[in-house]
């Protein structure tokens, strides 16, 4: 018996009868070869881990654009966090961790540079639309590892396409990670608007805060015990009524005083105005993308908009930047 049969004989004796056995997954799109070491589910978590995707994360905005500060979270830290939430409840639940853990980290790998305001404006300029959580699964499908991608299983894939609000796993394990992703940022999101003294805790409303907690510590422990209390067992990963009700009103009068503020929100217009100006360049001058761009055009028949589309949302804010003043602002005479 090989280490990988054997991890896999462990997770059908001990994990919930409702959990993802990794000798079950319905597959990749190409057939490869077992490891004789890792299940698959932990494969996908080790590849996503190592992608480059996954490592641009770490210059992405997460809510403040061009923070002052080494403690604002970026979106690698917000992934990292969504994975920890995640892989606690999955543990307390006896699910699939390996599946879990995947999914979590590769949830956000399509987000643009400048965050959700640089996926607004690619949404407007791309006749196609544009979308972080179709792009997460097309970078995994297509664009890593010069067009091949990273061959990953259908429920990872799944669990990323559907980690949004309206989304429905299929798995239990991508329903962790969706909600896990919620409470992740709503409360790490509270702690840097206090960071940022954009509000103070006591400012939370306590029809909020009476029941969810009044730190974001006290908050991330209800939260989750909540959803482990009402999930144990079950057929489905639930909160109860009266926590799910606080934590989306919560949720909206975040969205009321923090992500439409304009201290974090300041320099959105500039970004999207730099993002739109790169959009129509390189619309027009296609052939300064880089070789794999322009071949996925070529060989694969790929539309130029998604293309350009494509290389935009795999920047990070500081390429992004970079590029912006190399292509448009000039550069001091030279002798």
């Amino acid at each position: 018996m090989t280490i990988r049969e054997a991890q896999e004989a462990w997770e059908e004796k001990y994990l919930n009868p409702y959990a993802s056995l990794s000798k079950n997954t319905l597959g990749r799109d190409i057939p490869e070869p077992l490891c004789d070491i890792r299940p698959e589910y932990q494969r996908d978590r080790d590849r996503i881990l190592h992608c480059k995707a996954f490592r641009r994360l770490k210059h992405k905005t997460q809510v403040f654009l061009a923070p002052e500060g080494d403690h604002y979270r970026t979106r690698l830290t917000h992934t990292l966090e969504v994975s920890q939430i995640a892989r606690t409840i999955a543990r307390a639940l006896r699910m699939n961790e390996n599946l879990t853990e995947a999914i979590a980290l590769g949830h956000d790998l399509g987000h643009t540079p400048f965050g959700h305001s640089g996926e607004r404006i690619l949404d407007e300029l791309c006749p196609d639309g544009f979308s972080h959580y179709r792009q997460s699964v097309r970078v995994v499908e297509i664009l890593e590892k010069d067009g091949k991608g990273l061959n990953l299983t259908k429920e990872v894939r799944d669990g990323i396409l559907n980690h949004r609000t309206s989304g429905r796993p299929s798995t239990l394990e991508g329903c962790i990670v969706r909600l896990s992703d919620k409470i992740a940022y709503i409360n790490h999101d509270i702690d840097d608007a206090i960071r940022g003294r954009i509000f103070r805790e006591q400012d939370i409303p306590k029809s909020y805060t009476d029941l969810l907690g009044h730190s974001v510590r006290e908050r991330l422990n209800t939260m989750i015990h909540d959803i482990i209390e009402n999930s144990m067992d079950m057929p489905e990963i639930r909160m109860s009524p009266g926590m799910q009700e606080a934590m989306q009103g919560l949720r909206a009068w975040l969205f009321e005083n923090m992500y439409l503020n304009e201290v974090p929100k300041a320099e959105e217009r500039k970004a999207q105005q730099l993002i739109a100006s790169l959009y129509q360049y390189y619309l027009e001058h296609a052939e300064r993308m880089p070789e794999e761009y322009r071949l996925m055009m070529e060989e694969k028949g790929e539309k130029k908009e998604r293309v350009v589309c494509d290389y935009i949302a795999g920047m990070s804010d500081s390429y992004a930047i970079y590029k912006f003043e190399k292509l448009f602002v000039p550069e001091a005479w030279k002798v």
